[in-house]
């Protein structure tokens, strides 16, 4: 049973996948339905920072990243497992973490 969006159909792939792609630097995952992208800050408590605060956003959309953290570098990966694929909340995520990284 899916409880969140749909699948991204090609119109809104080109339409909200492209410009994350394109002008924030994310990059589809080789071998899945998947978005990806590197964080680099400071130091650790700034990375942890930026974690936190996505998190909070994360676990509110019920909608929780993939991601892997060392020291002042966090990777993240998107998909929704529940679709097996990129959805619209993969894309209203992947914005949010851009505003928390300026």
């Amino acid at each position: 049973m899916s409880c969140g969006s749909p699948l991204l159909t090609p119109e809104q792939r080109s339409n909200l996948l492209q410009p994350l792609i394109k002008e924030k630097g994310w990059k589809i995952t080789p071998g899945r339905d998947a978005i990806q992208k590197e964080f680099k800050f400071e130091d650790f408590n700034e990375a942890f920072g930026f974690m936190t605060r996505i998190a909070l956003k994360a676990d509110k959309m019920n909608h929780h990243p993939e991601w892997f953290n060392v020291y002042n570098k966090v990777d993240i990966t998107l998909s929704s497992h529940d679709v097996q694929g990129i959805s619209e909340r993969d894309v209203k995520l992947a914005t949010f973490i851009e505003k928390c990284f300026k």
